[in-house]
């Protein structure tokens, strides 16, 4: 795996690494690297809908449900 593979399975920002590569757009950063690791989009599927739940727990509380 090169630095960047490892990057981004380490969690890193995908603008982080953006930065660290040079390139001039998020968008050829995410098509080069992005697809190479689908366990990468699966977390942070896992996590954003961690993140979701939580909020609409918190919003229930909040409301008395």
């Amino acid at each position: 795996m090169g630095a960047t593979t490892l990057a981004l399975a380490a969690h890193t920002e995908l603008k982080v690494v953006q930065a660290m590569l040079g390139h001039a757009s998020i968008v050829l950063t995410a098509d080069t690297y992005v697809s190479e690791l689908p366990e990468v989009a699966h977390q942070a599927a896992r996590e954003t809908a961690r993140l979701v739940l939580r909020a609409a727990s918190k919003l229930g509380q909040e409301l008395g449900a």
